[in-house]
């Protein structure tokens, strides 16, 4: 993979306007949680992708003058007390083998080779990642952008995410294989949470099936936390709780997915706890997947992404009326009340930074397909959820082999 990160950084680079300009990622670090306690450390996805590195406290920094590129990698020094503690920090060699990068400094030699950088290669303009989709100013970015405009009045600011984020849309043939690890791994669980459900279960007791399967099966998190959503608790869109007893001939919901090499799967099923569909449940859910049909079947390169939720609400239209639950279109969204499809990656709802006003989907994206109907009045909630890569002339339902049909979802009950 080594020669993947390399490959995203000079695009990257390759990408910027000016001739002389620097460009400086952080890792990130771990969130407090509570008293002495913090979350799980998540590396910052563009950083990430940039180096394939996933330790704490790290910083990039590219210098591009002209044709010229300098690449630093700042890594923490060793501290033997810590690292009995926590364990031992990246070191160069292994820093340099991930990355490809081979000059590597130490956190504490950051600012002045910012300084010695500015200096020494007239640099006027400093990119950072200042990603900011819910107003919080909190990360490393925005604190190290308020003190380049307090030392360097004259840096001009700018944001690189959109590069990376109209880079990371296209997946290579590396991040193909690891989604569809992941996606297996998902697979595995699904099928363990059907082994395992009866009526009168936790809803919490499906999701530990979940999770046991998937960790067992080399999944190091949840690409996001689970849906499992019985009855009423399916017609609410990110139902979380998961603490309710699942009643005889209920349907659950489940939006589940695992992660490889922080690679993500997003895949729903809707199931009878019991194995076997009403005639209702039957004829509501074949409405979803035949509209779940026909929206992957029109994926193919160049069709505007918007064009995927219109083909869905046409047959919403067509269907919900035939069966009487709606007079005209205005009522779909009563029922439907939320897009059929998200980019998938290195982030369950991807980046689709830099498309401006291009939404056409393009070879090497991956989406996703995910229609559902809501109908609290009947205590009904189904969505069904494939991911599905663009190819060249079409599309790939990486998840086809995960069942989903009504006779499939019925047999496989009858043969646990």
């Amino acid at each position: 993979m080594q020669h993947f990160f390399k490959n995203n950084r000079k695009k990257i680079i390759g990408s910027l306007k000016e001739e002389k300009a620097i460009i400086f990622l952080f890792s990130g670090k771990a969130q407090h949680k509570t008293c002495d306690q913090f979350f799980p450390f998540e590396p910052n996805r563009n950083f990430y992708y940039m180096t394939g590195i996933d330790k704490p406290h790290l910083i990039y920094m590219a210098i591009k003058n002209g044709d010229n590129i300098d690449e630093t990698l700042f890594i923490e020094r060793y501290d033997e007390f810590k690292a009995k503690w926590n364990g031992k920090t990246i070191n160069e060699e292994e820093a340099t083998n991930i990355s490809g990068i081979e000059n590597i400094k130490y956190i504490d030699e950051f600012y002045q080779a910012i300084s010695t950088s500015i200096f020494r290669n007239n640099i006027e303009t400093v990119y950072l990642d200042l990603e900011n989709r819910y107003l919080d100013k909190s990360n490393r970015a925005f604190k190290e952008a308020e003190l380049l405009k307090e030392n360097y009045p004259y840096i001009n600011i700018k944001n690189i995410y959109n590069n990376i984020g109209y880079l990371r849309l296209f997946k290579e043939e590396q991040e193909i294989e690891y989604m569809k690890n992941a996606i297996n791994i998902t697979k595995k669980g699904i099928e363990n949470i059907l082994k395992n459900a009866n009526p009168n279960i936790m809803e919490y007791e499906l999701e530990a099936c979940f999770d046991y399967e998937i960790k067992r099966n080399g999944s190091k998190d949840k690409a996001f936390n689970t849906i499992l959503a019985s009855g009423q608790n399916a017609t609410v869109l990110h139902y979380e709780d998961n603490n309710d007893k699942i009643n005889d001939c209920e349907l659950v919901l489940i939006d589940l997915g695992a992660t490889y090499k922080y690679y993500n799967a997003d895949i729903s099923r809707t199931f009878p706890i019991n194995g076997k569909f009403t005639d209702r449940q039957k004829q509501l859910y074949n409405i979803v997947l035949e509209g779940q049909r026909k929206v992957i079947e029109a994926i193919k390169p160049g069709l505007p992404f918007k064009r995927l939720n219109e083909i869905l609400l046409e047959h919403y239209q067509e269907e919900l009326t035939k069966i009487g639950l709606i007079k005209d279109k205005s009522e779909v969204s009563k029922y439907y009340y939320h897009g059929v499809s998200h980019y998938l990656g290195l982030d369950t709802h991807d980046v689709s930074g830099g498309l401006g006003g291009d939404d056409t989907l393009k070879k090497g994206m991956v989406i996703t397909v995910e229609p559902g109907l809501y109908i609290a009045e009947e205590k009904i909630g189904i969505r069904i959820e494939d991911d599905i890569l663009v190819t060249e002339t079409g599309y790939e339902n990486l998840s086809k082999d995960i069942i989903k049909t009504v006779e499939e979802i019925e047999n496989f009950f009858k043969n646990r």
